[in-house]
């Protein structure tokens, strides 16, 4: 679907979902998602996924490497707000990317050219991100991004009691280029 010069971001196949869980669900990689999950709930985000795909014509794609094949991680846009919650309709960016290829570039080139396919593909007048305070690493990201913090849309989310410090949503944003 979206091609870059090492990666291919793509819709996600059934296959997937086995290799998407055993890439992410380390201690490290859910830090920011109280910890490592079943099986079940990696493929129920796969399957919203596909859904979205099918309805929207996007979503957060399968990250793959263009050299090899292998599944890097996940990025790209989707409808991704909570009801309840500032962000109901915001198209959303995100990312996860594999512990094996941090510190790589990847997340941003897969970022970045799914913000490109975004402005080219919808109307939308901005794109946000969420993610907890302390995930440094991708709000980090989201600010060499070019986007800002928009504090009056953070939220609390809905998946995670009120004392799970993992539900503090902040939000950054970016507007639509002139």
């Amino acid at each position: 679907m979206i091609e870059t010069p090492r990666l291919l971001l793509r819709p996600w196949r059934e296959a997937d979902k086995p290799v998407f869980h055993a890439l992410v669900n380390t201690p490290a990689m859910m830090e920011h998602f109280s910890g490592p999950v079943a099986q079940a709930k990696h493929d129920m985000i796969i399957d919203r996924q596909i859904e979205q795909q099918a309805r929207f014509g996007h979503c957060m794609w399968a990250v793959e490497l263009r050299d090899g094949g292998a599944l890097a991680g996940v990025c790209g846009v989707r409808i991704g707000g909570h009801a309840g919650t500032p962000v109901p309709e915001e198209l959303e960016i995100g990312w996860r990317i594999g512990e094996a290829y941090w510190g790589q570039g990847i997340a941003r080139e897969a970022a970045e050219a799914s913000l490109a396919w975004g402005w080219a593909n919808t109307d939308r007048p901005r794109i946000a991100a969420w993610t907890v305070s302390g995930n440094t690493r991708s709000w980090g990201l989201m600010e060499r991004l070019g986007m800002r913090r928009r504090a009056d849309l953070d939220f609390r989310h809905p998946d995670y009691p009120a004392e799970d410090p993992v539900g503090a949503m902040i939000v950054y944003a970016i507007d639509r280029p002139a």
